[in-house]
Order: C-alpha cells, then sequence, then structure tokens
C-alpha cells in the first residue's frame, strides 16, 4: 500500500466529522500571489506549561521561546490531545484526536500510513520535509505500512543546517525540530549548579514545597533551557540565510512536565503546554491570546497556509483567523473550550493486563471535567513493582520527587500530596480554576456544582460522539489489547 493512499479512514464517515460550531478550514489561504511560506516547527519532549518567562515563571531562562511570543502570538490556553509522548505528536501530525488512530492513542504503537500527515502532504505539494531527532514515537511504524518513508519526512541526523543545505532554492520548507529535552533522566543538581536560585523555584499546589523538590524542578529547567538553546540557533540560522520572515515559526512542548500528576495526567501541567507562533510577514506581534487551541489544529494551520487542501479526516481547526487578528483576548468565540483525554502510556495496571487509564476532559476558562471511564484502575499504576514486571506506578516517571512522594507517604503532612499523585479517582472530577488553579478539590458531588457539571459532562459528550471515540460509541476496549511495541514490552511475541 502506497504511503500516499490518504483517501480515506476506515470506519469513520465524513458526516461522524462535522462539529457545532468547529468547521474544518478553508482549503486555501488567499497568500496574495506571495512566496509560500516555510514552517519551523520546534517541539520539547516533556515540557509543560506555565515554564517560560512569557507565562511569569521566575526562574528558567527560555528567551528564544519569549522572542517569538514577542514577535508573533503568545497562547494562554494550548492543550494537547493526549500527555504520552506517542500519540501527542500523532495528533499532530495528523490533525486529529488521538482517539481516531487506533493503536497510535497509546504510547509505543504505530501510525497507519492511510492516515493524511501534513508534512507528507505538504512534500506532495512541493515542499522541502524533514526532521531533526525526535518527532512521532517512541514506536513501529512498520506495522502501519510506513517501510520506505517517515510520516515527518526525511531525517537529517546534523540538524537544521543541513537540512537548509539540501533544499533547492526553488521550494518552500517544512522542518520538524524535535528534541530528547527535558525528558528524564536529568544530572542531580545541574539546575542549582548552573545558577539557578532555589527559593525561587514555583512548586506546584500538589507538591509539599521542600528543596528536593525544588531542586528537581529546577534540573528540569536546566533541560528546557537547552531546548530553547535549539531554537534560538535555528531562528538565528533562518536570520542569517534571509528565510525569517515568511517563516511561520512554532515552539511549544508535547505535553506536561515529567512529574507525578503531570505527564500521563489530564490536569492542567499534564495537559496544557506552552505555545508561540510568529510570522513576520502576516503576523504583527506581540498579542497574546486566550483562545482556547489544541495541537490537533496545527496541521490545518500549515496546510491552508501552504494553500494545500485540508483532508476531512482532520478534527483540528485552522489558528489563522486567531493568528491574524492582530488583538489581545479571546478572537474566535468558538473557542472557548477544548477537550483531551489520555489511553494507555506504559502497561502499568495489575499483570499480565495491558490495559491503561482511559479518561477525557474538558476545559473552559473556568472549570476543568474530567471523565475516568475505569476507577477502579491505578492512575499512575498499580503501587507495588511487585505485582508487575515495570517498575511501582509505572505510569509516572521515575526521579527525585516520585521517591519523595512514596518514602514519605505514611508522614501525615505528606499522604495528602502523595494520594494526589497515586491513589485512584472518581469517575468524575470537576474543578473551579478560578479558586483552584492547580485542581486539588473535587467539586463533582458537590450539589451547588450539579448544574454546571451537568453541562459540561453533556458538551464533552457530544464532543466525543461527534469526533467517533470509541469509548462513547463502542468498541473502546481495544485500547486497553494493542500491542505495546516497546523493546522492553511485556508482549515480546506480539
Amino acid at each position: 500500500m502506497k504511503r500516499r493512499q490518504f483517501l480515506k479512514l476506515s470506519g469513520l464517515s465524513a458526516a461522524a466529522l462535522v462539529i457545532p460550531g468547529c468547521t474544518n478550514a478553508a482549503s486555501a489561504f488567499d497568500a496574495d500571489n506571495a512566496p509560500r511560506p516555510n514552517i519551523l516547527f520546534c517541539i520539547a519532549d516533556d515540557w509543560g506549561w506555565p515554564h517560560a518567562k512569557a507565562y511569569g515563571d521566575p526562574v528558567v531562562n527560555t528567551d528564544a521561546f519569549d522572542n517569538v511570543a514577542n514577535n508573533g502570538v503568545l497562547f494562554d490556553h494550548a492543550y494537547v490531545s493526549s500527555p504520552s509522548c506517542t500519540p501527542s505528536p500523532g495528533a499532530i501530525l495528523t490533525g486529529q484526536y488521538h482517539w481516531r488512530l487506533k493503536d497510535n492513542a497509546n504510547l509505543w504503537s504505530t501510525l497507519d500510513v492511510n492516515i493524511p500527515v501534513y508534512p507528507l502532504l505538504l512534500e506532495d505539494a512541493g515542499y522541502h520535509v524533514g526532521y531533526w531527532r525526535k518527532s512521532w514515537g517512541p514506536g513501529n511504524l512498520k506495522p502501519g505500512g510506513y517501510t520506505n518513508t517517515h510520516p515527518a519526512g526525511t531525517n537529517y541526523p546534523k540538524g537544521f543546517k543541513q537540512f537548509l543545505d539540501a533544499k533547492p532554492d526553488d521550494r518552500p520548507f517544512c522542518f520538524w525540530l524535535g528534541a530528547s529535552d527535558p525528558h528524564r533522566g536529568y544530572k542531580k543538581g545541574s539546575g542549582k549548579e548552573s545558577g539557578m536560585d532555589l527559593s525561587k523555584v514555583p512548586v506546584p499546589g500538589f507538591y509539599p514545597d521542600c528543596e528536593e523538590i525544588r531542586s528537581d524542578i529546577a534540573d528540569y529547567y536546566f533541560e528546557v533551557q537547552r531546548f530553547n538553546r535549539d531554537c534560538a540557533a535555528a531562528i538565528e540560522l533562518l536570520d542569517q540565510t534571509g528565510q525569517l520572515d515568511n517563516t511561520m515559526i512554532v515552539i511549544t512542548g508535547d505535553h506536561g512536565m515529567p512529574f507525578p500528576r503531570c505527564k500521563s495526567n489530564i490536569y492542567d501541567m499534564g495537559v496544557r503546554i506552552p505555545m508561540a507562533i510568529q510570522w513576520p510577514v502576516k503576523i504583527k506581534g506581540g498579542t497574546r491570546v486566550t483562545d482556547f487551541m489544541s495541537t490537533t489544529d496545527l496541521a490545518p494551520t500549515f496546510l491552508q497556509i501552504a494553500g494545500v487542501d485540508v483532508p476531512d479526516q482532520m478534527t483540528g481547526r485552522s489558528l489563522l483567523p486567531t493568528l491574524l487578528a492582530n488583538k489581545n483576548g479571546l478572537i474566535d468565540k468558538n473557542r472557548k473550550h477544548v477537550i483531551f483525554g489520555k489511553e494507555r502510556h506504559v502497561p502499568a495496571q495489575l499483570a499480565p493486563s495491558t490495559a491503561g487509564y482511559p479518561c477525557r476532559g474538558l476545559r473552559t476558562e473556568r472549570y476543568m471535567y474530567i471523565r475516568n471511564f475505569k476507577p477502579d484502575r491505578w492512575p499512575a499504576g498499580v503501587p507495588t513493582g511487585a505485582t508487575h514486571p515495570m517498575n511501582s506506578f509505572a505510569d509516572c516517571d521515575n526521579g527525585p520527587t516520585k521517591q519523595y512522594l512514596v518514602d514519605n507517604k505514611d508522614n501525615p503532612k505528606i499522604k495528602p500530596y502523595y494520594n494526589l499523585s497515586f491513589a485512584k479517582r472518581p469517575a468524575e472530577e470537576l474543578y473551579d480554576i478560578q479558586k483552584d488553579p492547580h485542581q486539588l478539590t473535587n467539586l463533582a458531588d458537590n450539589p451547588k456544582h450539579k448544574k454546571t457539571k451537568t453541562k459540561l459532562a453533556a458538551l464533552l459528550t457530544n464532543e466525543l460522539k461527534q469526533t467517533a471515540d470509541p469509548r462513547v460509541t463502542g468498541g473502546g476496549e481495544k485500547f486497553d489489547n494493542y500491542p505495546y511495541k516497546a523493546g522492553y514490552k511485556l508482549n515480546k511475541k506480539k
């Protein structure tokens, strides 16, 4: 089967893609006969909101990101489809929620070659396309039909300069600048050693405020800054080669930081990400918008500015109207909420199960509503590695913060924090963000909030149905049974 056979998505009808008030982008952007823009997409591995100076973080240095925000648009409400390392880039590449991507809803999976991906569509339209370091993955593309190509184009192992040197003069480019930073592991104490003041490091409300955790966060910042330097070098190269003005630059992360209750969770610190976009010839710059956007919106945006038809399968909506408005605040009244979710991260339930922790969420400016489909399961994995081939709480990356919570769980002062990260959760969660920004107090059973919960639950259900989510339309159990394709996987023979 050829990689260009992108005309259908098995099992989904076009009618299922119509979301009220959320139409897909127009097929082509009126570019006034100007040269087609370049696209530089920079994405960090495990970099979450609000860890950038542009959002008010007092410690981390993100000058490249901040400059893009100052010269373009800073998004206050950018969200991933899933807070997991394979489904998140899958959703970006395809412009679709991860629950529509079969195996690719899970970590260490595959991606069906029949599903359209924006880099290859741009390549077909004459773009020079490639990537550096991490793009789609981790996983195995071959079972999905990718044998002679990659969904992000050609790999350039020496980086952005090698890619630009290979570009024909008469072709625009689309480049995916990936990173392994700030994914764990970290050199312990690297943040403090670099000169960071640990006393100024913000500690989320779901952790105890102690030096061990502050230092761990500083070590994470150290690697965020390394990614930021990679972005700065790429932007400088564009400036030196005269290609900066007509390049759309996007800098973001694939989900929250690799800490308890962040990565692999659908609270804000798991699914909310930094997002800044500049395009000097079109975007005035210096604007900050409150529109809710999903990273599924990037693919139709890139296609639209390139004048390429947006496939009907894409559930994302072009961001172009918001980007070109040159105004602050809410630009599109249809962007007052966003949806997201999670399937299997790692097989972290009781062995030999390969089940995940399925959940979906909806975020408005005021509220966060979460539906946990299997509340009998452990949200971060089973508590003890003795009952599972992987480590304790395997859905949570190992590190000093996790270890501190586990080691001190019997301390009455620490126990509440431990439970927030590792204890089982109810079927429904509701949080008032204005009063509770770190989502600590669940209001789902509070009678005063019944009307709000009912409204948000109905809105979430409707959009999940409209986007053909098997967890609400039927057949969701298949996500628990897709093979886990890691080299250390539990089902090695699959």
